[in-house]
């Protein structure tokens, strides 16, 4: 697969601090690449990095072949961006938005208004092209946001925190326009620190914690690798916390402790573990359910997503 994006020892520094720590990854294009990781992690640094808006500090950074340092314009105008914060004209209609947002690339005017309107049929907004933007929901902000940043036609488009914000339902709506564009052969880069937005739609991602890559690879390969298929969450006394951890490594040693809760990954089966448990009196509350990318990063960190209170960098 052809790479489009790729970082060698890719450092960035604020004065003295190191926000994104000499990190080397490769995205390829046509796939949907996620950057996982809390509030603070360095994600929005990486993507502002790769469109050229924050220059780098160290080490390398080619996007589509091009060096960031010395070709940013190229890229810039390959480029489509979506950023967290929706920045629209909101005494602008819906449609003109995107009509005033394609001059800046030097579309004709008829061609804006043809691509215009087959975005806004493609994100079902046609029928709100001629109201105000701040009439519309804030699901349909975002997806206007989406359509702007496709309305270049570009190579690789950017999502900071695509759905922030968003019910579940329009969340959900934006997925599925994603993995429409995906389809289509777009490539996409996309940072989250939801768990089901990174495990539905990346095909690759790299999760990071302060500034460095904690690991790589597809979702449900790093689910495989560091936790396995179940999760039980298991309430217990701080008393008797470590006597029931010792009971328990013959089915496995493979857990992590988080506030009062203690989490059993489980390989395969947990029948065995939950027989053990409910014969076990001292526990509380028990559940189990399937395992996921926070598990993954509670097992590597410590800590959960949302439980990490950094926030130097969103």
């Amino acid at each position: 697969m052809t790479v489009v994006v790729e970082a060698q020892k890719l450092q960035k520094y604020y004065n003295s601090f190191q926000a994104v720590a000499s990190i080397d990854f490769k995205i390829h294009r046509g796939e949907c690449f996620g950057i996982l990781g809390p509030n603070g992690a360095g994600k929005t640094t990486v993507v502002a990095m790769i469109y050229c808006f924050h220059p780098i500090s160290g080490g390398k950074l080619s996007v589509l072949g091009r060096d960031v340092t010395t070709e940013p314009r190229f890229i810039k105008s390959r480029l489509g961006v979506v950023p967290q914060e929706n920045n629209l004209d909101q005494e602008l209609t819906v449609r003109e938005n995107l009509l005033v947002y394609a001059g800046y690339f030097g579309i004709s005017r008829a061609g804006a208004r043809k691509t215009a309107d087959e975005l806004l049929h493609f994100f079902g907004l046609s029928s709100k092209a001629n109201q105000q933007v701040e009439q519309i929901s804030g699901g349909m902000k975002r997806r206007l946001t989406i359509a702007r940043g496709l309305i270049h036609a570009p190579e690789i488009l950017i999502l900071d925190e695509p759905t922030t914000g968003l019910d579940p339902q329009s969340r959900r709506l934006i997925w599925e326009h994603l993995r429409q564009l995906k389809n289509k052969g777009l490539t996409l880069i996309l940072t989250t620190h939801y768990l089901e937005e990174a495990s539905q739609l990346c095909d690759e991602l790299i999760i990071m914690h302060q500034g460095k890559i904690l690991e790589e690879g597809r979702p449900l390969e790093l689910i495989s690798k560091h936790v396995g298929a179940k999760v039980i969450e298991v309430e217990i006394s701080p008393a008797k916390r470590y006597a029931f951890l010792r009971s328990v490594e013959h089915l496995t040693r493979n857990y992590q402790l988080a506030g009062n809760t203690i989490y059993l990954f489980i390989p395969t089966d947990e029948t065995a573990t939950v027989e053990f448990i409910n014969s076990y009196k001292e526990v509380q509350t028990y559940r189990v359910r399937p395992s996921n990318l926070e598990d993954v990063f509670l097992k590597l960190t410590g800590s959960g997503l949302s439980n990490d209170e950094e926030s130097y960098d969103e």
